[in-house]
């Protein structure tokens, strides 16, 4: 008898009454009797079983799942001890193999994100995307997938939520529906539930690789050339004023964690965040992460007074996981006031972009400032922009390493010392060919280098090499 059939008749010897008949050979388009559900479509056996035994299981619980007094060996035995009562008094026979499946599932689902942890797991899976209990979508290799993955439910859906966010102090509920939260691993979480989710709670992971990237990474993926990551090397250590640009999702949070990884390790690092996602590998570091309001709407920390309060804290460096507010005035000034080498992200598609978001940001704080007073801050404080890209085939590049040097005018002045080129095509699986290429302008921060003694090779700038500048001599 297949398993199947041995759930068939345990529901029947639960669940039977006197007048009850042996079932019959089920018609081919049964038509259900008024009042009665329609039977659902046919499924696993496991799967139904599993639905009740963990509906089951979450009832005996109770609010125990989320006790954050309990260790993640203590929860993993409270549960699997439940599980093996419940799966008792179901009274149906199970293989090894057929028990083994259904305790993982239910661990999944009990102790870890149900069917999203296998996605979790998957390293090649860069985002997942929820769009429903019965909806989900990720992110491999840049392009978008749909999985055979799904909730039971709304409730589930809503059971995996409220862990995610518990875990880090926040809560979602229909006084704040929409919340930002993070794994135990870094990874970035916002979820989103009805009455704003239409068509039922949203859950957006933008996972992080467990091992940070390095430069050789990037250099690697083709996000950088050598040339490049030797200047922007360079520019990190000669203490200059760096932003990095980008839309959502070109990989501006792993560019921050490399660049960060150029600050020297006698220096004292604050990083400020909304939800901590940097990965810097120094000793030194303090990290600050704002705080939502409480159920009241009191207790609110910002970015902005992070910022405030990170100036009496003797930072060497001040590194800011995003620009998106009227903090950016308090960043511009700790960049004007003595913390060069700070540095941070902003959302935008181009260098020249990044330079107008950042005026519109620091309108933000409510100051009254003219125009021009804020674009002479910006071109005081901001030394290189770098603008990271998605491009159509998926991949991340650097697109621009510009520099801002200055004002002219009414208008804060760039040049660009790197340019991506488009021009190379590209090959026959629609990968881009091209590469950045340096303009052959040599930035004017490069005086900065000789003051300090940083050396560039002659080809971060195009020069020719020295060899083959002696062979032209001759």
């Amino acid at each position: 008898m297949n398993l199947a059939d041995r759930l068939s008749a345990a529901s029947r010897g639960r669940h039977a009454t006197p007048e009850a008949e042996p079932a019959a050979v089920p018609a081919p388009r049964p038509v259900p009797r008024p009042l009665t559900p329609v039977p659902p479509p046919p499924t696993d056996a496991l799967a139904r079983l599993k639905d009740r035994v963990a509906k089951a299981l979450f009832e005996r619980m109770g609010s125990r799942i989320n006790d954050p007094n309990l260790g993640a060996d203590q929860l993993r035995a409270l549960v699997l001890g439940e599980l093996d009562e419940v799966v008792e008094e179901e009274k149906v026979p199970l293989s090894a193999e057929e028990r083994t499946r259904l305790t993982a599932e239910l661990a999944d689902d009990v102790l870890g994100y149900g069917p999203l942890q296998r996605l979790l797991d998957d390293d090649t899976v860069s985002e997942i995307m929820v769009n429903g209990p019965e909806s989900i979508y990720v992110e491999q290799s840049g392009k978008l997938v749909r999985t055979g993955s799904r909730f039971t439910s709304e409730e589930h859906l809503r059971r995996v939520i409220d862990r995610i966010v518990s875990r880090v102090g926040r809560r979602i509920d229909e006084s704040s529906p929409l919340v930002d939260a993070r794994l135990a691993d870094g990874s970035r979480v916002n979820a989103i539930i009805p009455p704003l989710a239409f068509s039922g709670s949203t859950l957006t992971i933008r996972k992080f690789a467990r091992d940070p990237f390095t430069v050789e990474d990037l250099i690697g993926f083709g996000t950088l050339s050598p040339e490049m990551a030797e200047l922007l090397r360079a520019c990190v250590e000669a203490r200059l004023n760096v932003i990095v640009s980008g839309g959502t999702g070109t990989g501006k949070t792993t560019l921050l964690n490399v660049l960060s990884s150029f600050i020297p390790e006698d220096e004292r690092i604050v990083t400020i965040e909304d939800a901590v996602e940097l990965q810097l590998q120094q000793e030194h570091v303090v990290r600050l992460e704002s705080r939502p309001p409480n159920i009241e709407g009191r207790g609110a920390v910002t970015i902005r007074d992070l910022v405030r309060n990170s100036l009496r804290m003797r930072p060497d460096r001040i590194v800011v996981g995003e620009c998106r507010g009227g903090e950016s005035l308090d960043m511009l000034q700790a960049m004007n006031t003595g913390h060069d080498g700070s540095l941070s992200t902003v959302h935008a598609n181009s260098p020249r972009d990044a330079i107008a978001r950042l005026e519109t940001l620091v309108l933000m704080a409510g100051m009254d400032l003219p125009l021009r007073a804020i674009r002479e801050q910006i071109a005081s404080a901001v030394d290189v922009v770098v603008q990271l890209t998605r491009l159509r085939d998926g991949t991340r590049r650097v697109t621009h390493v510009t520099e801002v040097q200055g004002m002219e005018g009414e208008t804060v002045t760039l040049q660009d010392a790197f340019l991506f080129d488009y021009a190379a095509g590209v090959d026959a699986s629609g990968r881009f060919l091209g590469r950045p290429v340096p303009t052959g302008v040599r930035p004017r921060f490069s005086d900065r280098f000789a003051e300090l003694g940083i050396t560039l090779s002659p080809r971060v700038f195009g020069v020719p090499e020295p060899a083959r500048t002696r062979g032209w001599s001759a």
